[in-house]
Formats: C-alpha cells, sequence, structure tokens
C-alpha cells in the first residue's frame, strides 16, 4: 500500500494576520515542514491543497456580498483570491515535497480537497489512484473546515485515513472537537505525529 500526505489549505489567509486567520495556524505551517524533514519515507505522494477563488465574482456565494456582513457558516469575507499574498503558500511550510498541488474553489465554494483539481486537470481522487495511493495522513487548515470535509471525502473515495492532531488547527474548539468525533466515526484514525512511524 502507498501512503500520502495530505496538507489541507496551509495558507496566509488562513494563518494569523490573514483575512480568515486560524490561531495555531503558523505553528502547523512549521509543524508540517518539521514533520516531512522527519518522516520523509513515509509518503510515496505528498499533496497540497490551496483555495484559489475568483477575484472578480462571489465565487458561487461563498464570498458575501458587499455591504453584507459574512455569517460564516456559507458565506465569508473575501479570501484566498488567485494569484495574491494571502493565497500563497505561509512562507514556513516548505513545499518542495509536495509533488501534487491542488486548487479548489475556482467560482464555487469549495471546502474539501477533493473537490478541486491538479495543476494538469485531473481529480485529486484520480491523481491518489494513479499513485497508487491507499492510505491518506491528514494535517492542515481548518479542522472544523477544510480538514473536516476533505477526511470525509477521502473516506468515501475508500481511503484509510489518519488525522495527526498536533497538526491541525481549528477555527473554534467546540465544532473542531465535534468535527474530529465526526471523522472518527466515520473511520478515520486519530494520532499525534509522534505516535505514528516516520517510515
Amino acid at each position: 500500500m502507498t501512503r500520502a500526505l495530505l496538507i489541507i489549505d496551509v495558507q496566509n489567509d488562513f494563518t494569523e494576520g490573514g483575512a480568515l486567520g486560524v490561531f495555531g495556524g503558523a505553528d502547523v505551517a512549521r509543524n508540517v515542514t518539521r514533520w516531512l524533514n522527519l518522516a520523509s519515507r513515509r509518503y510515496g505522494t505528498v499533496v497540497a491543497s490551496r483555495d484559489w477563488h475568483h477575484a472578480t465574482d462571489d465565487n458561487g456565494g461563498h464570498f458575501a456580498p458587499d455591504g453584507v456582513d459574512p455569517d460564516f457558516v456559507s458565506t465569508w469575507p473575501v479570501h484566498c483570491v488567485a494569484d495574491t499574498q494571502g493565497a500563497e503558500y505561509h512562507p514556513a511550510f516548505d513545499t518542495s515535497p509536495v509533488s501534487i498541488h491542488v486548487r479548489k474553489g475556482q467560482g464555487v465554494p469549495a471546502y474539501s480537497a477533493f473537490q478541486g483539481e491538479t495543476d494538469d486537470g485531473r481529480t485529486l481522487v484520480r491523481a491518489l489512484t494513479e499513485a497508487g495511493v491507499t492510505e491518506i495522513d491528514a494535517v492542515g487548515i481548518a479542522t472544523d473546515h477544510c480538514v473536516r470535509a476533505s477526511v470525509l471525502d477521502a473516506i468515501d473515495a475508500g481511503m484509510h485515513v489518519t488525522v495527526l492532531t498536533d497538526l491541525i488547527a481549528g477555527v473554534a474548539a467546540e465544532p473542531s472537537a465535534a468535527a474530529l468525533d465526526e471523522m472518527a466515526v466515520h473511520g478515520a484514525i486519530l494520532a499525534k505525529s509522534s505516535e505514528v512511524p516516520t517510515e
């Protein structure tokens, strides 16, 4: 079996100081890089996803209209607009080991990495299948939104998923805990990186 590391949305706009900054996001960026240096032999494939929204429209209602407060459930402030600094990976995240980049939310609401496509236009499921991946370790931002959605979609795609709980950050404690419970109920293993082999 081939294992992939799925790194979800470690972007400037989702870390401290960003449009939707999550407390602990910069630590995730640093610690994912540390983990990749330590455990590079564990993974045959490394995937990183990004929100990559249009600047010229509301991305299918994902961005709150001008003058209307976002509800932070289905509408959001403008964030991760394509080709802006906010959409770039956090500088502490070393992307050199990443072999598959996924962009999502290009004109439509999208939370899961599995709703995006690779740089060469493939779905993530296709790219993972072609790489022989059957197991995924999931890390990234945010636990209660895009990590949750990506993990549930990975399980639906038949992958065995482990969430590395020290390499994620959530928007809020209560919904993040609920998201982890939901992922576990659906079959994800929850573990700290120190509890899994490095190769």
